[in-house]
């Protein structure tokens, strides 16, 4: 089954504006964000499905319990409901799928990477009024439960491994895995939504990074990175090297030399190198 190709240019530009929009809000929503992202990255999802997905997650949200009580009593409530009833998990295959990296096709498959199944967690115990956020361990996104100030009382779950909830020593072992150093308790703070966005778009990065024929995914990701209130300069000069590579010959062109103004003033030598590749870029005219 190949991976979802992105809408029609004018639907796309409409939803990169509404996820500048929302991106910049004051209180950013994740699962609009996430769906936003969604409907970039798959033609096939229209405003009926945006408005779906967003009804799956209330109706998820209705069948937890009425305030089970702690953060684990939550954290239990959201493994019987999410891992063990409706069977959302992940596996390794998941992460050579472009589909595990967008929401409405996660709550249907039920399957997706450790970041879009724990924004389901999230999405789902936010509804329910669950005091939840999302924790970024290195290598490994995962839930924590509980008052974001008081982290001495923070239960962690791993919505990947179906919502177990970790010990302390699951942790560690998740950071050393990915890491080979310790559990820093700087970790277990909670991620922003923002943060979780940008995250997620460096996973499609890196999938489409993995498939060169598949250029489209990396250009809708890295416009969608750059209607982010702040991102790095050096992703504009990805944005120009990709449009050059997929044959915007002129409009990779004039990025690669706007790119060069910038850098100008902190690096001489690099960005006369730009200009260079913006001149070789319009040459392939010729």
């Amino acid at each position: 089954m190949s991976a979802p190709f992105p809408p029609e240019p004018e639907r796309a530009a409409e939803l990169r504006r509404r996820f500048g929009e929302e991106a910049r809000a004051g209180r950013p929503d994740l699962a609009t964000l996430c769906l936003l992202v969604g409907a970039a990255g798959d033609g096939a999802l229209d405003e009926a499905g945006i408005d779906a997905a967003q009804i799956e997650l209330d109706r998820l949200a209705g069948q937890l319990p009425f305030r089970p009580g702690g953060p684990r009593a939550w954290a239990d409530a959201l493994n019987e409901l999410l891992g063990e009833r409706c069977g959302f998990h992940g596996s390794a295959a998941d992460y050579q799928r472009l589909e595990s990296s967008l929401l409405h096709q996660v709550l249907v498959r039920r399957r997706g990477l450790p970041i879009l199944l724990s924004v389901v967690w999230i999405e789902v115990a936010r509804r329910a009024g669950a005091p939840v956020y999302g924790v970024a361990l290195p290598g490994h996104f995962v839930v924590g439960f509980g008052p974001p100030e008081e982290l001495s009382g923070q239960v962690l779950a791993d919505p990947f491994d179906g919502g177990r909830v970790l010990s302390g020593s699951d942790a560690e072992m998740l950071v050393a895995g990915a890491t080979g150093g310790p559990l820093d308790p700087s970790m277990l703070s909670p991620a922003d939504p923002l943060d979780v966005v940008v995250r997620i778009l460096n996973n499609v990065r890196a999938w489409a990074a993995a498939r060169p024929e598949r250029s489209d995914v990396a250009l809708w990701a890295l416009e969608l990175s750059l209607a982010m209130p702040a991102h790095p300069a050096r992703l504009r000069y990805e944005w120009a090297r990709l449009l050059v590579r997929r044959g915007e010959f002129l409009r990779g062109a004039a990025e690669l030399e706007a790119y060069a103004e910038v850098v100008e003033a902190v690096d001489p030598a690099a960005a006369e190198k730009v200009r260079r590749q913006a001149d070789a870029a319009r040459a392939l005219l010729n």
